[in-house]
């Protein structure tokens, strides 16, 4: 994971102090891209631990379209909490986007237009199943007329998958990023689903790109990324996941093996 810490050097030795939403404070770079190469181990930062499990529920949690963080108590994790609303709801989110973005219809018999739903986890499978040379295999959780419904707008806005030689890439576009607390957490995210969709598909899990616009670091994450830096990186760990349908998968279906991180980093986070 040589490539995250060279992003956080890249921010501390380029980065321009920058306000935010948050009222923290930033130093900030616009543009900025890092690959993972799947095939050399999944792609969990060792210089810190990040909690998996976390990483597996919240995701699970997307892909059965839900939005609100009492949808299930078993598999909650805290990571949404600042966000709700008094009954947990969050609007629209990625898990609304992803499986039931609205389509309007107009019937000319009727002289109306009748709503409907999209459902893009199912549309992208279907044309890297069909269409695997597509250039449209595109899932978007950045819906402009649900933005201002939404608690906070999609930061991991746009996926795009490419399929060659027997293998699955998957490209994601990043909006904003908090490079201490969620750049690593992003990372682990969409290699986990790059890895689901690949073992639907018949594929091998290939190259996980992360693009970002506006890569940050709130000024008071500086020191605990310095920290971090002092650590070397260690062995990647394994993902040992079945061959399943994606929206068949369960908690215990995903096994990490060989993850041994250096010890956690607390940084506060920005709401």
């Amino acid at each position: 994971m040589k490539q995250y810490l060279e992003l956080v050097q890249h921010i501390l030795d380029h980065g321009e102090k920058k306000e935010d939403r948050t009222g923290t404070g930033t130093i900030s770079v616009f543009g900025y891209q890092s690959k993972y190469d799947l095939r050399q181990g999944f792609p969990l930062l060792t210089t810190k631990k990040v909690l998996f499990d976390a990483v597996v529920y919240e995701l699970l949690w997307f892909l059965r379209g839900s939005t609100n963080i009492n949808d299930d108590l078993k598999a909650h994790t805290p990571i949404w909490n600042a966000w709700a609303d008094p009954d947990g709801e969050l609007g629209p989110v990625y898990g609304y986007q992803w499986r039931s973005w609205e389509k309007f219809t107009f019937d000319e018999k009727l002289g109306a237009y009748s709503r409907s739903h999209i459902d893009q986890i199912q549309q992208a499978l279907g044309l890297i199943k069909t269409n695997p040379d597509s250039r449209r295999i595109i899932i978007s959780a950045w819906n402009v007329a649900d933005i201002e419904k939404m608690a906070l707008p999609p930061c991991h806005a746009f996926i795009q998958f490419y399929v060659i030689n027997g293998r699955l890439d998957c490209q994601l576009y990043q909006r904003s990023a908090d490079v201490a607390l969620g750049v690593p957490f992003n990372i682990a995210s969409y290699a986990l689903l790059m890895t689901m969709f690949a073992q639907e598909c018949g594929l091998a899990p290939g190259i996980f790109v992360h693009t970002i616009g506006d890569a940050h670091i709130y000024l008071n994450h500086i020191e605990g990324l310095k920290l971090q830096l002092t650590r070397a990186p260690g062995s990647l760990p394994r993902l040992e996941v079945p061959q399943k349908k994606v929206l068949e998968y369960v908690f215990e279906d995903f096994k990490l093996m060989g993850y041994q991180p250096a010890s956690f980093i607390k940084f506060p986070i920005a709401v």
